[in-house]
């Protein structure tokens, strides 16, 4: 992935910070939709139908009550007609959306990917709070998801020009004389190849070796997305990072089990949302480094 970083003051001539501040808001904005994602999906209701409500009395939540993590704060955690506690993710999501998008924004800059990038982070942090509470990856964000990954891979180069870091390297950089598009879209089939089909692949081996489910068809189809998007390359660096991430908590969950059943399940896809969104953040730049460091 390419990045420009166009800054917010040399286009609209305003302080830089008001940029900053405006993407803040939007993310918490975005994270309080992503919060009626998290509950509705998984219980296969609809997400713009009824109106936010308490699940415990059923009271419709005011518009003054539904501020972004500041209505959670004001009402110390606690619906306003029961009483009953508010679950911390509702604010932890909005935060953690608001600071991923200022993180987005920091990277790409105020440049035509700022909202393929917002629109990435938005999405692995959904599935990866559906991950964490439900064990599953839903179909109904895996596969749009994926299809949003081709329409860029296939669009920008066309719209905008845009040229993605897998086209540089091998084997794109083989084919470099065809149309940018085509370039891009064999990019993008390849990144879904090494993403998913390498999840898939270890998980067959696994149940065919021990007999047991190793890895989740959720998983593969998230990560179909996730290598559409970023290549083969960065694909392979989010799952290489989600297993390291992942190991170290599975590690930590074991020991403090008493039975120590290393058996237990560990909802794998939160780590390979943290893996993603590491690897379009900061990909090129650990990949330059193993390369220069590791390679002779």
């Amino acid at each position: 992935m390419n990045y420009f970083l166009a800054s917010f003051e040399s286009i609209t001539g305003l302080p830089e910070i008001v940029g900053y501040v405006f993407v803040f808001i939007i993310g918490a904005v975005i994270g309080s939709f992503l919060n009626v994602v998290i509950h509705r999906v998984p219980n296969e209701e609809s997400i713009v139908f009824p109106n936010s409500a308490c699940p415990k009395c059923g009271a419709a939540i005011r518009s003054h009550d539904n501020i972004p993590i500041l209505s959670w704060l004001m009402l110390g955690g606690k619906c306003r007609t029961c009483k009953a506690p508010i679950a911390v993710r509702y604010p932890a999501v909005e935060l953690l959306t608001a600071l991923s998008f200022v993180l987005v924004y920091w990277r790409v800059g105020l440049e035509v990917m700022l909202p393929v990038g917002l629109i990435f982070v938005a999405v692995m942090i959904a599935l990866m709070f559906i991950d964490a509470e439900h064990m599953i990856l839903p179909n109904v964000i895996t596969y749009p998801f994926l299809v949003f990954a081709l329409l860029v891979r296939i669009v920008y180069p066309l719209a905008f020009g845009t040229v993605f870091s897998d086209a540089m390297n091998a084997p794109l950089n083989a084919i470099t004389g065809q149309p940018a598009w085509l370039v891009s879209l064999v990019g993008a089939v390849l990144g879904a190849i090494a993403g998913g089909g390498s999840l898939w692949l270890v998980g067959a081996i696994w149940k065919k070796l021990r007999g047991v489910e190793a890895m989740g068809l959720g998983d593969v189809k998230m990560m179909l997305g996730v290598g559409a998007l970023l290549g083969w390359r960065l694909a392979l660096l989010s799952i290489f990072l989600a297993a390291f991430a992942g190991a170290l908590i599975g590690i930590v969950v074991i020991m403090k089990q008493k039975d120590r059943d290393f058996q237990a399940q560990i909802p794998f896809g939160v780590f390979l949302g943290i893996g993603s969104v590491a690897a379009f953040l900061f990909g090129e730049q650990m990949v330059n480094w193993y390369l220069g460091t590791f390679t002779f």
